[in-house]
């Protein structure tokens, strides 16, 4: 993977606090995907979740399905105003919404669709899931997920996970993975990371000494040097110490370092050449577009010489490439 030797810092997102629901109840959270005004979807001001529901049962009634109005809803809604959505559905029709979708939708339009229903600790907890089962492991959506999200994030996936599907994040992902990476994986999930800012300069420096003396960034002996570092420090210190001497031995590296660039990066690699991978697009689509997609756009832009836009509109079609285009806001921007 190729990444930029410019450092550039981007404004702290703000933290919205509170609870956000759970299909199967709620939990508290501090924080969750650090949502503010970075993203394309945006809270609305003239919100009515009543409102709002009654428009979802009139494209579901009768002959057909109104995709246009489903997308005019959902993609124009935060995620919290989602969840206040399919509450006010269950009370006025007594049906559950995404029931109700699953019967009228089908193939990418669908996953996009139920993906935006889900509250983003669910929707994560579910991707986690779906690339840890069955034969082989998605290692890309295990290390794009566990080294993007913050340790309050990481916190709310493992409960969900456990509520959601009765068993344990870690153990499902040491009993489908094995060496430096479950290692690395596991060091992820402990949610250890030292959430503040100030970078002991002296001890950036020693870490770097320490990593390149374990093996110039390679795996070897001192895996332990890497997992500390990596997992533990707080991100500016990481971001000083990869200056000082680091030249990027790890995803998750470039990942703290730059995230909007980070998936600009796997946006693109997922439409690149013949065929898609629909669902590395539609995952980050789905869980950026309330959080930097502001930032990821230009990056895609500077990376590809072309927009996110055209990339998504010349790789997709139908009612999926409609609803993905208005996640990226639309416009042909």
């Amino acid at each position: 993977m190729s990444v930029s030797s410019t450092v550039q810092c981007y404004p702290s997102y703000s933290e919205s606090s509170g609870f956000k629901l759970l299909s199967s109840g709620c939990v508290p959270l501090n924080s969750y995907l650090q949502m503010g005004t970075h993203g394309t979807i945006v809270v609305s001001e003239s919100f009515n979740p009543e409102a709002d529901a009654k428009k979802l049962r009139a494209a579901m009634k009768g002959i057909g399905t109104n995709e246009g109005a489903i997308i005019e809803v959902l993609a124009h809604r935060t995620n919290a105003q989602r969840q206040l959505i399919k509450e006010a559905f269950k009370r006025s029709f007594g049906k559950n919404l995404v029931d109700e979708l699953k019967s009228e939708l089908s193939g990418n339009f669908e996953k996009v669709v139920l993906g935006l229903l889900m509250p983003s600790p669910v929707y994560d907890a579910y991707e986690l899931k779906n690339a840890i089962k069955g034969a082989g492991t998605e290692e890309a959506c295990l290390i794009e997920i566990l080294a993007s999200r913050s340790g309050e994030e990481i916190e709310a996936i493992k409960a969900t996970y456990t509520k959601e599907y009765g068993r344990s994040l870690e153990e499902d992902i040491c009993g489908d993975t094995s060496g430096m990476f479950q290692r690395v994986l596991v060091s992820l999930l402990t949610a250890g990371r030292d959430r503040g800012s100030f970078v002991n300069e002296a001890q950036a420096l020693q870490d770097a000494k320490d990593i390149f003396e374990a093996g110039e960034a390679q795996w070897g002996t001192d895996e332990a040097t890497f997992l500390t570092v990596l997992c533990v420090r707080n991100r500016n210190h990481l971001l000083r110490e990869k200056r000082a001497l680091i030249k990027g031995f790890i995803v998750s590296v470039s990942c703290i370092r730059k995230k909007p660039a980070f998936f600009a990066e796997q946006l693109y690699k997922s439409m690149k050449g013949a065929g898609t991978a629909d669902s590395t697009l539609i995952r980050i689509m789905v869980s950026r577009a309330e959080v930097d997609m502001m930032y990821i756009k230009p990056e895609f832009a500077m990376l590809c010489g072309k927009s996110l836009h055209s990339y998504i509109k010349d790789d997709t079609s139908g009612d999926y490439r409609t609803i993905l285009l208005e996640l990226c806001g639309g416009g042909g921007k």
